[in-house]
């Protein structure tokens, strides 16, 4: 088995793309990115480290069911983290947001990833500069950082390689001790 699994939700495809490239710049070191709502929760607690990715939707949602798509995702897997002990796993997360359409929301989903495994004993790595950034308000900032790795691939998709590998730089040391 590969030492990093990579699980993503999805709306547009947008995250699957980040998460593929994510994988490619891993190389063997990483699982083949996994949609989250077609995985179970024994599949996803084989690994102990992991890259989680999901957009925002909406007024600072996850995606899932409610929010209009066909199939579930992170808003239907959380739930069944409620009797799981997440201690001893590694989690870095990646969000994706429209700073300029949703200024109040801005990549919240990596907020609610956070808090949902942080609650459950994980270990959670891969904070963010806010710098660089237009938004007003998000879940996932704490002080000067967010709380993962923040992409807006409508208005900054140019950095987003750049951010992508620095931030995997930061991070793949404490995935692959």
């Amino acid at each position: 088995m590969a030492k990093i699994g990579i699980f993503f939700g999805t709306d547009t495809g947008r995250t699957r793309l980040i998460a593929k490239q994510i994988a490619k710049k891993l190389g063997e070191n990483a699982a083949a990115p996994v949609n989250i709502g077609r995985t179970t929760l024994a599949d996803f607690l084989a690994y102990d480290a992991l890259i989680v990715g999901s957009p925002t939707l909406g007024d600072g949602m996850l995606p899932g069911e409610s929010t209009g798509l066909s199939q579930p995702s992170w808003e239907e897997f959380i739930p069944q983290l409620a009797e799981a002990d997440l201690n001893g796993k590694t989690i870095a997360i990646f969000g994706l947001g429209d700073q300029k359409k949703y200024p109040d929301e801005f990549v919240d989903a990596i907020g609610i990833l956070h808090d949902a495994f942080a609650a459950r004993g994980a270990r959670l790595i891969g904070r963010w500069p806010t710098a660089g950034y237009d938004f007003a308000a998000s879940q996932a900032v704490d002080g000067d950082d967010f709380l993962g790795l923040a992409l807006d691939q409508h208005h900054q998709p140019v950095l987003t390689e750049e951010r992508i590998d620095r931030w995997l730089a930061q991070i793949t040391p404490e995935l692959l001790p």
